[in-house]
């Protein structure tokens, strides 16, 4: 394999799709499908362990949180120097979908961090062991490899390689924990469920073949869904034909049966009373979901955004794309100087004796919530002032410790799910924006 770079890949939302036996080829553009999105922790998900207390899962949570955060580095953004570490298999989400005639389903690490589609695949030189069959190619009707001068060989740059023995693009991705896939750039049919109850099947998707797969993934997934915002991400590919999406994800508290939804398609769009939109900003490396934050009021008092500089001999006050939007990060993470304030207006405005997490996870922390009275505190982008509800902005720990659920960091500035609970969160990729509409989503 030729030398490479680094690719960027940042674990983020997952989802799992029912499987339906019924399908339809998806040639035109299709009003939209329904997914549930299952959390990893829910007794739905493979991953969930019910000998664990719901605070021991929080606590694994927030734990991979803060590793993806500390692994995630601020980049200099260049076509020639794009790195980051890694989390591998982190996200707090699992996808359900299938690939292949006949449909071989396949359960993934569901990612809007990263967008190649891969699975493992057969035969398998180095791979890790999972649970599910590992894909074989040959007993699939429509797979194929895809030559070197194709498009999506194109597209993946300085991570691809024409094979020796013909002419087949090869790829290898290296995360940052020395996780790595690699193998051949294919195409088949992807099948994934539709809100008609039917499954809707698009052929000719570009996918990563894996013979060669190994470092810190899990046996219970067979691989990851990209759906960033590059050209071989599964959102980038079915544009034509699905448009926009959205998702509504549940606040912590409601029942284990039930689960968030995400909708593709020309039905995910967000509009109407409450509605607010901030332009997603493209950079030089177009996976990431980059918003511009300005500041956070915490009720009356509003503190200015600072901190954060792609330039890093020229730190800035409000720069454009100074924070990626992450269904897959728990928590929310904000630099360092801009965190301290924000923590300082809070404290103030709230009163009440503090305590400490004993873990040390977070920086402050109640007994109780009870007999306190929580400002209203606002997220202000670009052109958008969410506001946050004391769900978005407190979470439970364990039975006698409530904390905000931002903590600092000292790279770019992520915007994670608890923030993002109870609202339509939509994303327009051919208007470039996002939308927040504030949602009971138990309801939705």
């Amino acid at each position: 394999m030729e030398s490479f770079k680094q690719k960027v890949l940042f674990f983020t939302l997952a989802i799992i799709f029912p499987h339906f036996s019924e399908h339809y080829h998806a040639d035109a553009k299709i009003e939209g499908f329904t997914a549930h999105l299952i959390s990893r922790d829910s007794p739905l998900s493979p991953f969930y362990n019910p000998s664990e207390t719901k605070y021991q899962r929080l606590q694994k949570a927030f734990r991979r949180s803060i590793l993806r955060s500390n692994n995630f580095r601020a980049m200099r953004i260049s076509p020639n120097d794009i790195q980051s570490d890694v989390i591998s298999g982190g996200g707090e989400y699992l996808m359900n979908v299938s690939i292949g005639t006949p449909p071989v389903p396949m359960l993934g690490i569901a990612d809007t961090g990263s967008d190649l589609i891969w699975r493992q695949c057969l035969p398998c030189d180095n791979c890790y062991q999972q649970d599910e069959p590992i894909f074989d190619p040959q007993k699939s009707k429509t797979y194929k490899t895809l030559a070197c001068d194709n498009e999506f060989c194109q597209d993946l740059g300085q991570l691809s390689s024409c094979s020796t023995d013909g002419n087949v693009c090869t790829y290898i991705y290296l995360y940052g924990d020395l996780s790595y896939t690699g193998g051949n750039l294919s195409s088949d049919t992807l099948t994934i469920g539709s809100n008609e109850g039917q499954a809707a099947s698009f052929p000719g998707l570009a996918f990563g073949c894996g013979y060669s797969n190994g470092g810190n993934f899990d046996k219970k997934h067979g691989g990851i869904i990209g759906l960033g915002g590059g050209p071989l991400s599964l959102v980038k590919q079915l544009s034509s034909k699905i448009g926009g999406r959205f998702y509504c994800l549940l606040p912590l508290s409601s029942a284990s049966n039930t689960s968030s939804k995400i909708i593709f398609g020309r039905s995910g769009a967000v509009s109407g009373s409450g509605t607010v939109s901030t332009p997603l900003i493209k950079e030089s490396l177009d996976t990431f979901y980059r918003l511009t934050m300005e500041g956070m009021s915490v009720g009356s008092k509003r503190v200015e955004f600072k901190g954060f500089s792609k330039n890093k001999y020229s730190p800035a006050a409000t720069e454009k794309g100074n924070i990626i939007i992450d269904s897959g990060t728990t928590l929310t993470f904000l630099p360092r100087d801009f965190y301290n304030d924000v923590e300082s207006a809070l404290k103030s405005a709230i009163g009440g004796e503090t305590t400490t997490d004993p873990r040390r996870d977070f920086n402050l922390c109640y007994s109780s919530l009870s007999n306190l009275q929580i400002p209203t505190v606002t997220a202000h982008f670009t052109g958008a002032d969410v506001k946050l509800q004391p769900l978005n902005i407190f979470i439970q720990v364990q039975e006698d410790l409530v904390c905000f659920s931002m903590l600092p960091t000292q790279e770019l500035g992520i915007f994670g799910n608890l923030a993002q609970m109870n609202f339509l969160v939509g994303y327009d990729l051919k208007s470039n924006k996002v939308s927040f509409k504030p949602t009971d989503c138990s309801k939705h």
